[in-house]
Protein backbone atom coordinates (compact mmCIF):
# COMPACT_ATOMS: atom_id res chain seq x y z
CA UNK A 1 0.00 0.00 0.00
CA UNK A 2 1.07 3.86 -0.65
CA UNK A 3 2.01 4.43 2.70
CA UNK A 4 4.88 2.06 3.07
CA UNK A 5 6.86 4.70 4.10
CA UNK A 6 5.39 6.87 6.43
CA UNK A 7 5.77 4.77 9.46
CA UNK A 8 9.72 4.37 8.73
CA UNK A 9 12.41 6.61 10.81
CA UNK A 10 14.16 7.60 6.91
CA UNK A 11 10.88 8.77 5.75
CA UNK A 12 10.44 11.21 8.61
CA UNK A 13 14.22 11.99 8.36
CA UNK A 14 13.57 13.16 4.72
CA UNK A 15 10.24 15.37 5.76
CA UNK A 16 11.65 16.65 8.48
CA UNK A 17 13.71 18.91 5.71
CA UNK A 18 10.63 18.80 2.76
CA UNK A 19 6.73 19.11 2.88
CA UNK A 20 4.37 16.72 1.95
CA UNK A 21 3.84 18.24 -1.65
CA UNK A 22 7.20 19.37 -2.47
CA UNK A 23 8.24 15.76 -1.82
CA UNK A 24 6.27 14.44 -4.47
CA UNK A 25 7.32 16.81 -6.65
CA UNK A 26 11.20 15.63 -5.95
CA UNK A 27 11.90 12.27 -8.31
CA UNK A 28 15.17 11.70 -6.36
CA UNK A 29 13.69 12.13 -2.68
CA UNK A 30 10.73 10.33 -3.99
CA UNK A 31 12.61 7.69 -5.75
CA UNK A 32 14.65 7.74 -2.32
CA UNK A 33 11.65 7.14 0.05
CA UNK A 34 10.57 3.81 -1.83
CA UNK A 35 14.33 2.76 -2.53
CA UNK A 36 14.76 2.83 1.43
CA UNK A 37 11.44 1.01 2.18
CA UNK A 38 12.04 -1.58 0.09
CA UNK A 39 15.62 -2.24 0.98
CA UNK A 40 14.23 -1.67 4.98
CA UNK A 41 11.54 -3.98 4.34
CA UNK A 42 12.51 -6.82 1.85
CA UNK A 43 8.89 -7.03 0.01
CA UNK A 44 9.28 -7.86 -3.78
CA UNK A 45 7.34 -4.78 -5.18
CA UNK A 46 7.78 -0.94 -5.17
CA UNK A 47 4.97 1.27 -5.20
CA UNK A 48 6.18 4.64 -6.19
CA UNK A 49 6.45 7.69 -3.84
CA UNK A 50 3.70 10.12 -4.96
CA UNK A 51 -0.16 10.94 -3.89
CA UNK A 52 -3.63 10.74 -5.83
CA UNK A 53 -4.04 14.63 -5.94
CA UNK A 54 -1.40 16.03 -8.03
CA UNK A 55 -3.11 15.05 -10.73
CA UNK A 56 -5.89 17.53 -10.42
CA UNK A 57 -3.68 20.70 -10.20
CA UNK A 58 -2.87 20.40 -14.25
CA UNK A 59 -7.24 19.96 -14.17
CA UNK A 60 -6.98 23.47 -13.17
CA UNK A 61 -7.37 22.50 -9.19
CA UNK A 62 -5.41 24.98 -6.43
CA UNK A 63 -4.36 22.09 -4.14
CA UNK A 64 -2.45 22.43 -0.75
CA UNK A 65 -1.39 20.25 1.73
CA UNK A 66 -1.86 21.50 5.14
CA UNK A 67 -0.27 19.69 8.34
CA UNK A 68 -3.47 19.47 10.45
CA UNK A 69 -6.36 19.12 7.46
CA UNK A 70 -4.41 17.40 4.94
CA UNK A 71 -5.23 17.86 1.42
CA UNK A 72 -7.32 20.87 0.36
CA UNK A 73 -8.85 22.13 -2.78
CA UNK A 74 -9.10 25.86 -2.67
CA UNK A 75 -11.52 25.70 -6.07
CA UNK A 76 -13.53 23.47 -5.64
CA UNK A 77 -16.39 22.32 -7.69
CA UNK A 78 -19.49 23.00 -6.28
CA UNK A 79 -22.09 23.97 -9.63
CA UNK A 80 -22.17 22.50 -13.02
CA UNK A 81 -20.77 25.90 -14.32
CA UNK A 82 -17.60 25.62 -12.69
CA UNK A 83 -16.61 22.63 -15.34
CA UNK A 84 -16.14 25.45 -17.53
CA UNK A 85 -12.53 25.49 -15.64
CA UNK A 86 -11.83 22.20 -15.79
CA UNK A 87 -9.33 22.05 -18.97
CA UNK A 88 -8.74 18.44 -20.92
CA UNK A 89 -5.46 16.99 -19.74
CA UNK A 90 -3.97 16.41 -23.40
CA UNK A 91 -0.38 15.56 -22.24
CA UNK A 92 0.79 14.93 -18.85
CA UNK A 93 3.74 17.10 -19.06
CA UNK A 94 2.10 19.42 -15.92
CA UNK A 95 2.89 15.92 -13.55
CA UNK A 96 5.99 14.64 -15.38
CA UNK A 97 8.11 14.27 -12.04
CA UNK A 98 6.12 11.56 -11.35
CA UNK A 99 7.10 10.09 -14.23
CA UNK A 100 10.58 10.88 -13.37
CA UNK A 101 10.41 9.37 -9.96
CA UNK A 102 8.45 6.26 -12.14
CA UNK A 103 11.83 6.05 -13.88
CA UNK A 104 14.32 6.92 -11.10
CA UNK A 105 12.47 4.28 -8.72
CA UNK A 106 13.27 2.02 -11.90
CA UNK A 107 16.61 2.63 -12.41
CA UNK A 108 17.42 2.52 -7.99
CA UNK A 109 16.08 -1.46 -8.02
CA UNK A 110 17.26 -4.53 -8.56
CA UNK A 111 15.59 -5.69 -12.02
CA UNK A 112 13.99 -8.63 -10.03
CA UNK A 113 11.95 -6.23 -8.00
CA UNK A 114 8.73 -4.65 -10.08
CA UNK A 115 7.56 -1.15 -9.99
CA UNK A 116 4.07 -0.23 -9.47
CA UNK A 117 2.56 2.65 -10.49
CA UNK A 118 -0.54 4.52 -9.37
CA UNK A 119 -3.62 6.58 -9.79
CA UNK A 120 -7.01 7.70 -8.00
CA UNK A 121 -9.92 6.01 -9.56
CA UNK A 122 -12.27 8.82 -11.22
CA UNK A 123 -14.57 8.64 -8.26
CA UNK A 124 -12.50 9.40 -5.66
CA UNK A 125 -10.95 11.97 -7.38
CA UNK A 126 -14.10 13.60 -8.21
CA UNK A 127 -15.11 13.75 -4.46
CA UNK A 128 -11.98 15.63 -3.93
CA UNK A 129 -13.03 17.81 -6.55
CA UNK A 130 -16.39 18.41 -4.99
CA UNK A 131 -15.71 18.38 -1.03
CA UNK A 132 -12.88 20.67 -1.13
CA UNK A 133 -10.87 17.31 0.92
CA UNK A 134 -11.66 14.51 2.51
CA UNK A 135 -15.11 13.96 4.21
CA UNK A 136 -16.68 11.48 6.59
CA UNK A 137 -19.88 10.70 4.13
CA UNK A 138 -18.98 12.65 0.83
CA UNK A 139 -22.46 14.21 1.01
CA UNK A 140 -21.81 16.81 -1.34
CA UNK A 141 -20.38 14.69 -3.60
CA UNK A 142 -23.43 12.51 -3.57
CA UNK A 143 -25.64 15.71 -4.12
CA UNK A 144 -23.86 17.19 -6.77
CA UNK A 145 -24.18 13.06 -8.60
CA UNK A 146 -27.57 12.71 -8.11
CA UNK A 147 -28.47 16.57 -8.81
CA UNK A 148 -26.42 17.51 -11.63
CA UNK A 149 -26.15 14.16 -13.54
CA UNK A 150 -24.96 15.30 -17.18
CA UNK A 151 -22.53 17.37 -15.54
CA UNK A 152 -21.40 14.52 -13.35
CA UNK A 153 -20.50 12.21 -16.22
CA UNK A 154 -19.12 15.14 -17.91
CA UNK A 155 -16.58 15.72 -14.73
CA UNK A 156 -15.98 11.90 -14.61
CA UNK A 157 -15.60 11.71 -18.26
CA UNK A 158 -12.44 14.23 -18.09
CA UNK A 159 -11.54 12.83 -15.33
CA UNK A 160 -10.91 9.38 -16.53
CA UNK A 161 -9.69 10.47 -19.48
CA UNK A 162 -6.97 12.57 -17.70
CA UNK A 163 -6.36 8.82 -15.32
CA UNK A 164 -6.11 6.64 -18.18
CA UNK A 165 -2.84 9.23 -19.93
CA UNK A 166 -1.47 9.52 -16.27
CA UNK A 167 -1.34 5.63 -16.27
CA UNK A 168 0.35 5.27 -19.31
CA UNK A 169 2.57 7.45 -19.01
CA UNK A 170 3.53 5.59 -15.79
CA UNK A 171 3.90 2.58 -18.27
CA UNK A 172 5.98 4.12 -20.40
CA UNK A 173 8.27 5.51 -17.75
CA UNK A 174 9.33 1.99 -16.47
CA UNK A 175 6.24 0.82 -14.57
CA UNK A 176 5.80 -2.61 -14.91
CA UNK A 177 2.10 -2.71 -13.50
CA UNK A 178 -0.65 0.12 -12.59
CA UNK A 179 -2.91 0.35 -9.47
CA UNK A 180 -6.01 2.56 -9.15
CA UNK A 181 -6.84 3.31 -5.53
CA UNK A 182 -10.80 4.38 -5.25
CA UNK A 183 -10.46 5.01 -1.73
CA UNK A 184 -13.90 6.71 -1.02
CA UNK A 185 -16.34 4.84 -3.70
CA UNK A 186 -17.70 2.55 -0.75
CA UNK A 187 -20.07 5.32 0.23
CA UNK A 188 -21.95 4.19 -2.29
CA UNK A 189 -23.81 1.16 -3.17
CA UNK A 190 -24.27 -1.32 -6.00
CA UNK A 191 -26.85 0.89 -8.29
CA UNK A 192 -25.38 3.99 -7.74
CA UNK A 193 -22.23 2.51 -8.48
CA UNK A 194 -23.30 0.73 -11.82
CA UNK A 195 -25.11 4.00 -13.15
CA UNK A 196 -22.65 7.24 -12.24
CA UNK A 197 -19.25 5.33 -11.89
CA UNK A 198 -18.55 2.10 -13.36
CA UNK A 199 -18.13 3.42 -16.98
CA UNK A 200 -16.05 5.65 -16.23
CA UNK A 201 -13.62 3.13 -14.29
CA UNK A 202 -13.60 0.82 -17.45
CA UNK A 203 -12.94 3.73 -19.71
CA UNK A 204 -9.68 4.70 -16.62
CA UNK A 205 -8.43 1.21 -16.70
CA UNK A 206 -8.78 -0.05 -20.88
CA UNK A 207 -5.90 1.73 -22.00
CA UNK A 208 -3.24 0.88 -19.20
CA UNK A 209 -5.08 -2.57 -19.27
CA UNK A 210 -3.81 -3.36 -22.81
CA UNK A 211 -0.59 -3.03 -22.27
CA UNK A 212 0.21 -4.78 -18.39
CA UNK A 213 -1.52 -6.08 -15.24
CA UNK A 214 -3.71 -3.40 -13.40
CA UNK A 215 -4.94 -3.98 -9.80
CA UNK A 216 -8.32 -2.08 -8.94
CA UNK A 217 -8.59 -1.73 -5.62
CA UNK A 218 -11.81 -0.01 -3.72
CA UNK A 219 -12.53 -0.03 -0.05
CA UNK A 220 -15.51 0.27 2.26
CA UNK A 221 -18.44 -1.71 0.76
CA UNK A 222 -17.75 -5.84 -0.18
CA UNK A 223 -20.89 -5.19 -2.38
CA UNK A 224 -19.23 -3.27 -4.95
CA UNK A 225 -16.53 -6.36 -5.57
CA UNK A 226 -18.68 -8.18 -8.41
CA UNK A 227 -19.16 -4.69 -10.02
CA UNK A 228 -15.03 -3.69 -9.71
CA UNK A 229 -14.42 -6.77 -11.55
CA UNK A 230 -17.24 -5.66 -14.20
CA UNK A 231 -15.06 -2.36 -14.52
CA UNK A 232 -11.95 -3.90 -14.94
CA UNK A 233 -8.28 -5.14 -13.73
CA UNK A 234 -6.27 -8.66 -13.78
CA UNK A 235 -6.20 -8.30 -10.29
CA UNK A 236 -8.57 -6.53 -7.46
CA UNK A 237 -7.79 -5.41 -4.36
CA UNK A 238 -9.88 -6.76 -1.27
CA UNK A 239 -9.94 -4.78 1.85
CA UNK A 240 -10.51 -6.33 5.68
CA UNK A 241 -14.46 -5.80 5.22
CA UNK A 242 -14.36 -9.39 3.55
CA UNK A 243 -12.80 -12.83 4.16
CA UNK A 244 -10.35 -13.42 1.17
CA UNK A 245 -11.35 -16.77 -0.01
CA UNK A 246 -15.22 -15.04 -0.25
CA UNK A 247 -14.09 -12.10 -2.00
CA UNK A 248 -12.08 -13.97 -4.41
CA UNK A 249 -15.23 -16.47 -5.34
CA UNK A 250 -16.83 -12.99 -5.55
CA UNK A 251 -15.05 -12.01 -8.26
CA UNK A 252 -14.12 -14.88 -10.07
CA UNK A 253 -11.10 -17.28 -9.45
CA UNK A 254 -9.60 -15.89 -13.16
CA UNK A 255 -8.98 -12.86 -11.56
CA UNK A 256 -5.78 -12.66 -9.15
CA UNK A 257 -6.63 -10.62 -5.75
CA UNK A 258 -4.40 -8.67 -3.71
CA UNK A 259 -5.16 -8.48 0.62
CA UNK A 260 -6.17 -8.17 2.98
CA UNK A 261 -4.84 -7.51 6.32
CA UNK A 262 -6.58 -5.77 8.64
CA UNK A 263 -3.60 -2.76 9.03
CA UNK A 264 -5.13 -2.44 12.52
CA UNK A 265 -3.53 -5.71 13.44
CA UNK A 266 0.00 -4.04 13.09
CA UNK A 267 -0.54 -2.02 16.06
CA UNK A 268 -1.41 -5.65 18.23
CA UNK A 269 1.46 -7.76 19.49
CA UNK A 270 3.31 -9.53 17.56
CA UNK A 271 1.46 -13.19 18.18
CA UNK A 272 -1.47 -11.55 16.79
CA UNK A 273 0.15 -10.20 13.79
CA UNK A 274 1.45 -13.42 13.00
CA UNK A 275 -1.88 -15.36 13.55
CA UNK A 276 -4.07 -12.98 11.61
CA UNK A 277 -1.33 -13.26 9.06
CA UNK A 278 -1.54 -16.95 8.76
CA UNK A 279 -5.41 -16.94 8.84
CA UNK A 280 -5.39 -14.76 5.68
CA UNK A 281 -2.91 -17.13 4.08
CA UNK A 282 -4.92 -20.16 4.83
CA UNK A 283 -7.94 -18.47 3.33
CA UNK A 284 -5.99 -17.94 -0.08
CA UNK A 285 -5.64 -22.16 0.11
CA UNK A 286 -2.16 -21.67 -1.97
CA UNK A 287 -4.32 -21.08 -4.93
CA UNK A 288 -1.91 -18.92 -7.73
CA UNK A 289 -2.82 -15.18 -7.97
CA UNK A 290 -2.99 -14.19 -4.08
CA UNK A 291 -0.60 -10.86 -3.74
CA UNK A 292 -0.64 -10.66 -0.64
CA UNK A 293 -1.06 -7.25 1.19
CA UNK A 294 -2.70 -5.27 3.70
CA UNK A 295 -6.82 -4.39 3.66
CA UNK A 296 -5.65 -0.80 3.19
CA UNK A 297 -2.62 1.48 4.04
CA UNK A 298 -0.73 1.35 7.11
CA UNK A 299 -1.37 3.50 9.84
CA UNK A 300 0.19 5.85 11.68
CA UNK A 301 2.25 4.67 14.67
CA UNK A 302 2.75 1.08 13.34
CA UNK A 303 5.63 -0.07 14.99
CA UNK A 304 7.87 -1.28 11.83
CA UNK A 305 8.99 -4.70 13.68
CA UNK A 306 5.78 -5.40 13.25
CA UNK A 307 5.83 -5.30 9.50
CA UNK A 308 8.50 -6.94 9.28
CA UNK A 309 7.07 -9.57 11.09
CA UNK A 310 3.89 -9.99 8.51
CA UNK A 311 6.58 -10.56 5.89
CA UNK A 312 8.83 -13.10 7.46
CA UNK A 313 5.54 -15.13 7.99
CA UNK A 314 3.86 -14.84 4.84
CA UNK A 315 7.82 -15.90 3.47
CA UNK A 316 7.48 -18.81 5.95
CA UNK A 317 4.30 -19.76 4.51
Amino acid sequence: MRQAGRYLPEYRAVREKVGFLELCKTPRLAAEVMIATVQRLGVDAAIIFSDLLPLLEPLGFDLEFTPSDGPVIHNPIRTPADLARVPELNDVDQVGFVMDTVAATRAGLDDTIPVIGFAGAPFTLAGYCIEAGTSKAWTLTRQFMFRHEAAWHDLMARIARAVSRYLVAQLDAGAQLVQIFDSWVGCLGPDDYRRYVLPHSRAALAAAAARAPVIHFATGNPALLPLLADAGGSVIGLDWRVDLDRGWATVGHDRAVQGNLDPAVLLADRETVRRRTREVLARAAGRPGHIFNLGHGVLPGTPVENVLEVIETVRQG
